[in-house]
């Protein structure tokens, strides 16, 4: 289960992690986002160990989706090394999700 994190968790959690990290921006209203939940809650258990999934509240927390220009959710950011290396926004199917981290961990 991706953990829900805050802004004051956001450095720890994602920027000093030793792994890549997908953060999944969100909100509880947005359908879109529903539609994502059960297809990051896979690919947590598929990539346990090797990529952490975390989920940022963007109505809760304002700081962190400020500071990567989050327009629209769901967005999400793919980070390795402290560093966006892959974002996205809306829907995707949980094949062209699992491109997308094989790519950043290749």
């Amino acid at each position: 289960m991706p953990k829900a994190i805050t802004d004051a968790e956001f450095d720890r959690e994602v920027l000093k992690s030793d792994v890549p990290v997908l953060v999944d921006f969100w909100a509880p209203w947005c359908g879109p986002c529903k539609i994502m939940l059960p297809i990051i809650e896979q690919l947590d258990a598929d990539y346990q160990g090797k990529v952490k999934f975390v989920k940022v509240n963007v109505d809760e927390n304002i700081e962190s989706p400020g500071k990567l220009n989050v327009m629209s959710i769901p967005t999400f950011a793919i980070f390795k090394g402290g560093e966006v290396v892959k974002s996205f926004v809306g829907t995707k199917s949980r094949e062209d999700m699992k491109k997308e981290l094989d790519a950043v961990l290749a």
